[in-house]
């Protein structure tokens, strides 16, 4: 007989068995040897070498080896949940089968159809849904994900909960067997697990793989540099370039860590289910490399001893994410409890930092959430306590309409009861839900928008959104989601966004730099407005989009390309950015309602409109905010610059959240710093402020900072229009404790009492006069002299003159109000609420006189009504005006 070695069968009892079973290599064991020697080379994830080849062998009499992996790790499959004989660990098993290989392998009639490794099941005829993202470039670059291939479809024969797990090829030498098992789900498939088939803690994963991370993909340059946040790699795919000891296309003799597939067009290396997972492995979740993060993140080159497996693929641009609070083992030191850890199958000891990537994100998600989000949806829970989740949807339901961005952010950010962290000395995470549930609040859930799903669709890792997604053409879609204002993979906590800045949680009020952004609006998306006009009627010309992370020591240029300033994040969505401006005032008919619809909600403003002055409709920020240059300081007359009717030693004024105002106390005629309280009292008219200084949970008398460790940020308010203290007709002189302005307005300033110390509206002969109106009139209201909106105005120190009210209350040309008596007012809103100012003259250096007030005698269609719908006009000037107009109120 010729040496088997040499020959295509052993001999002539081999070639009748091979007549007989053809499509059965094994009725040959040289054919059998041959057939898995050259299997060997096409499949490489077996990691078997031909040295090895006795392993096959041994598989076949039940016995099972151990194998070193690339990692380094030992395959140790008799001890996993994936060995289904009657000796596995597991819940899931046969009843009597002992072969352990057999539920995937087989030596002999093989599934042909299969990819490699002499597979042993029939592949699911399923018809899959693939993962689908506006922000995946793969999808943009390739097209809608294909259906799952490679080693993917291997996995899925199991885990897609379409097939019995005991089913076979070939048992015992017979085709077409089922294995008795017991733990099985319905008809012998895969279980749905205690939580449920939904959830997010079941491996049967159903035909929906919308929740799962996405397979089947090529993972090229292309994609990494589309994307911006993946690791770059070479022409032959290989990460490091030219080493690819991380990731390749696995073949003989070349073994990255985290192997492609070569199932693309043309070969090209696709990520597959094996790519993270190695089915042998007695590891958790079966990776090739560290679940969690084991020495602080450097946010260089992949450290595969050391970092987290997500990050193998995913730099998220570096220190960007190892800086942040979720990977920094200085900030996100927090550790889990243990139910909530139990639940996650963390060990009881992981920290927030250790968790990194995990802590928001699961590659096997609830069903119905969007990007991975762990817990990502609303609807009902199951579990108790701290080891609550979410039961999820089912396929019918579109992610977008079950989807709830905010209750990934809640599984930590809540009261310290309901988080699933514990709670660190001196460093306590923000309770973001307790304010979402104020009466006043930003629409955060999807049933408070008006789109009825979540319009919030990020664009890529900068978490851009398209104008329209914001509410442009469709005011329908304007949201709120906690991702508009935070990009999670890269806040930091560090009052400034480049963290060279205080350690703590959010800004620094006051100061010259008190509008920069703070850490936890590092790197978020955001506009500056670009001006053509210094009016304030015009809209700006166009907007600059703001986007990226400069890095630590970053720039705070307002030039830069990302964002530096915190109104840079809010005016992407309270200005003519996300909506058409008609620019028609009082409410003209395209921004945003204030009634709950279109565009509008009842959560953050009052519902009816007498609250409002009977304007219906937001205003423009990026309009009432702009601080010309030129409108800084004293500058005396500008003419028509402002869009004011009365131009002499007038001049815009605003908050200065976009730029500082250089009104200094030296400019004020020498008014006292002390006007202000603190921060404010500091640097005045060099200060800049937030938007969050005014706007947010109530606060304290006296103070902009939120109480004990209630969080900064517009999320919620016991106020109308989430602010930190009602702003209402009451607030003056004899309601000074409960009101926004003596927040910041020093109540010893002449404001609420004579307590001497100067404003900036004096004059020499009879002192401060706010102090000298309060002793003569008895009571005064703030917005009698003041705009009821104080973003900005046309005319200096927020003044309203009802001698030239134009278009800011649908009048044309500069008109005069009507009035007669302490009861005659004017409202009409947005900027006007119970007014009674008439100015004749300003004044440049605060230097006023009784004469400056008083009516312009106007007459005919120049005199309209006041909101009493009284013509009649006391046309006096100076005091005999203020005796008739400003008598001590109820």
């Amino acid at each position: 007989m010729d040496n088997p070695e040499n020959s295509d069968t052993c001999g002539p009892a081999c070639d009748e068995r091979l007549a007989l079973a053809p499509s059965n290599p094994g009725a040959c064991p040289t054919r059998a040897r041959r057939t898995l020697s050259s299997f060997r080379e096409r499949f490489d994830d077996t990691r078997f070498s031909l040295s090895r080849f006795a392993v096959l062998l041994a598989v076949l009499l039940g016995a099972v080896s151990i194998v070193p992996s690339a990692s380094g790790q030992q395959a140790n499959i008799a001890n996993t949940k994936h060995n289904l004989s009657a000796s596995g660990p597991g819940t899931v098993k046969a009843t009597t089968e002992s072969q352990i290989c057999v539920f995937c392998h087989t030596p002999h009639a093989a599934n042909t159809s299969a990819p490699s490794p002499i597979w042993n099941r029939s592949l699911s005829s399923a018809t899959y849904t693939p993962y689908t993202s506006n922000s995946l470039d793969a999808q943009t670059i390739f097209g809608a994900l294909s259906q799952p291939g490679g080693s993917s479809k291997l996995c899925l024969s199991c885990h897609d909960g379409t097939m019995a797990l005991g089913t076979v090829g070939v048992l015992g030498g017979k085709a077409n067997q089922t294995i008795t098992m017991t733990g099985t789900g319905t008809g012998g498939t895969m279980p749905a697990g205690t939580q449920g088939a939904t959830t997010g803690f079941t491996r049967n994963l159903g035909i929906d793989l919308r929740n799962d991370h996405p397979i089947s993909f090529t993972f090229n340059d292309t994609l990494a540099t589309a994307d911006g946040e993946l690791r770059h790699m070479d022409s032959q795919q290989r990460y490091p370039s030219g080493t690819g000891t991380v990731i390749g296309i696995r073949s003989a003799g070349y073994k990255p860590l985290l192997p492609l597939q070569p199932t693309g067009t043309a070969g090209a290396g696709q990520v597959q289910c094996t790519t993270c997972h190695d089915p042998h492995l007695n590891v958790s979740k079966f990776l090739r490399l560290n679940r969690f993060q084991s020495v602080a993140p450097a946010g260089g080159e992949f450290i595969p001893a050391s970092d987290q497996i997500c990050l193998g693929c995913h730099n998220k641009l570096g220190t960007a994410w190892s800086d942040s609070s979720h990977a920094s083992q200085t900030i996100g030191d927090e550790t889990y409890k243990t139910d909530a850890a139990n639940l996650r199958e963390f060990p009881t000891t992981t920290q927030v930092w250790q968790a990194g990537c995990l802590n928001c994100h699961d590659t096997h998600a609830v069903q119905g959430t969007r990007r991975l989000l762990r817990e990502g949806v609303g609807g009902s829970s199951g579990g108790t306590g701290t080891a609550t989740y979410k039961l999820g949807f089912d396929s019918t339901s579109a992610p977008n309409s079950v989807s709830a961005i905010e209750e990934t952010c809640y599984q930590c950010h809540t009261t310290a009861a309901e988080s699933v962290i514990g709670t660190v000395a001196g460093s306590t995470v923000p309770d973001i839900k307790t304010d979402f549930n104020l009466l006043r609040h930003m629409p955060i859930k999807t049933s408070e928008q008006n789109a009825g799903v979540e319009a919030h669709d990020i664009q890529n890792g900068d978490f851009t959104e398209a104008r329209t997604a914001l509410g442009q053409l469709d005011l329908k879609n304007r949201h709120a989601e906690c991702t508009d204002c935070h990009v999670p993979h890269r806040v930091t906590r560090n009052s400034l966004f480049n963290r060279q800045g205080a350690n703590q949680r959010t800004h620094q009020p006051g100061g010259t730099t008190g509008n920069l952004a703070s850490g936890a609006l590092r790197g978020a998306f955001g506009v500056e407005p670009v001006y053509g006009s210094h009016s304030f009627f015009s809209l700006p010309s166009s907007f600059t989009d703001k986007r990226g992370d400069g890095g630590v020591g970053a720039s705070t240029a307002v030039s830069s390309t990302w964002v530096t300033r915190e109104y840079q994040v809010c005016l992407k969505c309270h200005s003519d950015y996300a909506y058409t401006d008609d620019n028609v005032l009082p409410s003209g008919n395209t921004r945003p309602l204030l009634n709950g619809s279109a565009g509008g909600n009842t959560t953050t403003t009052p519902y009816t409109a007498t609250e409002r002055s009977n304007y219906t409709r937001y205003t423009n920020q990026a309009r009432e905010f702009q601080a010309p240059v030129s409108h800084q300081g004293a500058p005396g007359s500008l003419g028509t610059d402002a869009g004011a009717g009365y131009n002499t030693n007038n001049h815009r004024s605003w908050h200065p959240v976009m730029l500082n105002t250089g009104r200094t106390t030296a400019l004020r005629n020498g008014a006292s710093a002390n006007a202000w309280l603190a921060p404010w009292n500091a640097n005045v008219g060099n200060n800049t402020m937030h938007c969050t200084d005014c706007h947010g949970n109530a606060t304290a008398v006296g103070t902009i900072t939120p109480s004990g460790t209630n969080p900064w940020g517009p999320h919620g308010s016991t106020n109308d229009f989430l602010l930190k203290a009602p702003f209402k007709t009451t607030s003056g002189s004899d309601n000074t404790t409960g009101t926004l302005c003596f927040r910041c307005h020093s109540t010893t300033a002449g404001y609420g009492q004579d307590g001497g110390t100067r404003t900036g509206f004096y004059n020499s002969s009879r002192g401060d006069l706010h102090s000298y109106h309060i002793n003569r009139i008895g009571k005064i209201r703030c917005n009698w002299c003041h705009v009821a909106v104080v973003h900005g105005w046309k005319n200096k120190s927020f003044l309203v003159n009802l001698n030239d009210v134009s278009t800011e209350a649908g009048q044309s040309g500069s008109k005069e109000v009507a009035t007669n008596g302490s009861s005659s007012n004017y409202s009409v809103g947005p900027y006007y609420r119970n007014a009674k100012l008439k100015i004749i003259n300003f004044r440049q250096n605060a230097d006023w006189a009784d004469t400056d007030c008083g009516s312009a005698g106007k007459t005919g269609t120049n005199l309209i009504a006041n909101s009493q719908n009284s013509t009649s006009n006391t046309v006096d000037t100076g005091k005999n005006w203020m005796t008739t107009t400003c008598s001590n109120p109820p």
